[in-house]
């Protein structure tokens, strides 16, 4: 029977699904058969699993970091915001519905079957499980009916080790204050606290370290130095770009919008680490820098929403300016389909069902209908002749004129994308081709720069290093002894 561990943060963003990640190779170099675990997880970060199933990109991260091929019952229950109040909701790895926040509570007794059913079978094929929380446990007026944290470990008797985020500020009392507001029955389930993204001299917190465990009666078991290099790991949600450093450099000008609704924009991380790039994540509010040679239209969870922020950005008139500098486009999975003629969601199926008219750079022209598309995807870019590895996730199709001059070609030989009569406009639904190096070599050449980084060879070894970070910081003994 396999142990697990619960790894749950003082709030949102405080580096758990990276501790976990980190945690999941130290202990998988160790020998051990690890499995991460998220129940609920609200992000339009996903990935594609083998099966054809999608679960956040955290958990896929995680399981890369297991070496292990992801799975839909890593992470059962996947929220994916469509709206400020609503959400397409997944469950291992298939789209059940939409809900508004206030609906989603009564669905959570019934999807709680689906977490523990995800959980045993996990527990079936590992020695350890490393399960990630969402949020946070003080957010005690979401304790009723909760799947994601202390509900799920009471359910399945699970130790917690609570994650604070010192670079933010106020660690002392995050932690503290969870353990002040939550249920006395939660609060035993606690086994330890780490602090996390530590910088300067650990001496100086360890006055720090011994108030909270004061406080709290929680043992410390970590103070977690601040690492750089996690940079170089895919986030796992948007509030990453909201603090992200504005692009400098000299490199070639790489720009993409922030959609208000941006999905999976990991596909941009390993442009942001070339040496020959300047990667500009454009935020709202601001315009598209007249020296940018390429614009990139991301994906969206709520395409025809986005299409309209996008307008509201005043961002349609930096894109045509730049078109008629005969600069170069990309749209990308919903950035694609706002590239063309017109967008029809007759079913309501991303939000109010009606047409609108799309960009018009290339002539084609979205339905927005029909099953999900989730699968990997293989072949080769007709513009640059360099294979890619990447996959599909995407809800609708996509036909016109400019189809006949496809971007890319699958190895069973269809076709995806189209291209504008000059080359200078294209898109397609793949996600994850600037993750090839190949594929990403062959854009930056294109571009007049030159591709420096092993992109996935680095993800590796970050995922080492991280993980020897943490076992120098942390006694995995300690954590282990803790799981049961």
């Amino acid at each position: 029977m396999a142990r697990a561990l619960m790894f749950q943060g003082t709030g949102s963003d405080v580096g758990k699904s990276l501790v976990v990640a980190g945690l999941c190779r130290a202990f998988t170099s160790r020998g051990l058969a690890v499995r991460p675990f998220k129940p609920q997880n609200m992000s339009n970060n996903a990935a594609v699993t083998p099966n054809g199933g999608e679960i956040g990109r955290a958990q896929a991260l995680q399981a890369r970091a297991c070496r292990v091929a992801p799975s839909v019952h890593m992470n059962p229950v996947l929220l994916k915001p469509q709206s400020d109040i609503g959400s397409q909701v997944v469950v291992q790895g298939r789209v059940v519905g939409n809900a508004k926040a206030r609906e989603y509570q009564s669905w959570k007794p019934k999807l709680m079957a689906a977490v523990l059913e995800s959980f045993a079978v996990l527990k079936g094929e590992a020695d350890l499980i490393l399960v990630e929380g969402a949020g946070s446990p003080a957010e005690v007026n979401l304790r009723a009916g909760d799947i994601a944290n202390m509900g799920f470990a009471r359910a399945v008797d699970i130790p917690v080790v609570l994650i604070g985020d010192i670079d933010r500020g106020g660690v002392i009392a995050q932690i503290v204050g969870t353990k002040a507001v939550i249920d006395p029955a939660d609060a035993a389930l606690i086994g330890g606290f780490l602090v996390n993204k530590f910088r300067g001299d650990a001496a100086l917190f360890e006055e720090g370290m011994r108030i909270i465990a004061r406080h709290t009666h929680w043992p410390g078991l970590g103070l977690i130095p601040f690492f750089p290099a996690a940079a170089r790991l895919p986030p796992e949600d948007a509030v990453a770009l909201e603090r992200a450093p504005a692009a400098t450099g000299e490199g070639v000008a790489i720009a993409v919008p922030i959609l208000s609704r941006i999905a999976n924009f990991d596909d941009f991380d390993p442009l942001k680490l070339e040496p020959q790039v300047r990667l500009v994540m454009v935020p709202p509010g601001k315009p598209i820098p007249a020296e940018a040679e390429l614009i990139i239209l991301p994906g969206s969870k709520a395409t025809i929403a986005d299409l309209a922020f996008l307008r509201q950005q005043g961002w349609d008139i930096d894109i045509a300016a730049h078109r008629r500098r005969g600069g170069r486009v990309l749209g990308i999975c919903g950035g694609y389909q706002m590239l063309g003629r017109s967008l029809t969601d007759l079913e309501g199926t991303e939000g109010p069902a009606g047409e609108v008219a799309g960009l018009g750079l290339i002539d084609v022209s979205t339905i927005l209908s029909g099953e999900k598309i989730l699968t990997a995807a293989d072949g080769v870019c007709l513009d640059n002749g360099a294979p890619f590895h990447g996959y599909e996730m995407h809800i609708g199709r996509t036909s016109g004129p400019d189809c006949a001059r496809p971007l890319l070609r699958f190895v069973d030989g269809r076709a995806d994308g189209a291209i504008s009569p000059d080359g200078r406009v294209m898109g397609a639904y793949v996600h994850g081709l600037f993750a090839d190096d190949a594929q990403r070599a062959a854009w930056l050449a294109s571009l007049g720069a030159r591709s420096e980084l092993a992109y996935e060879s680095q993800v590796e070894q970050t995922l080492d290093e991280f993980a020897a970070h943490l076992a120098a910081h942390i006694d995995l003994d300690a954590l282990l002894r803790l799981a049961r």
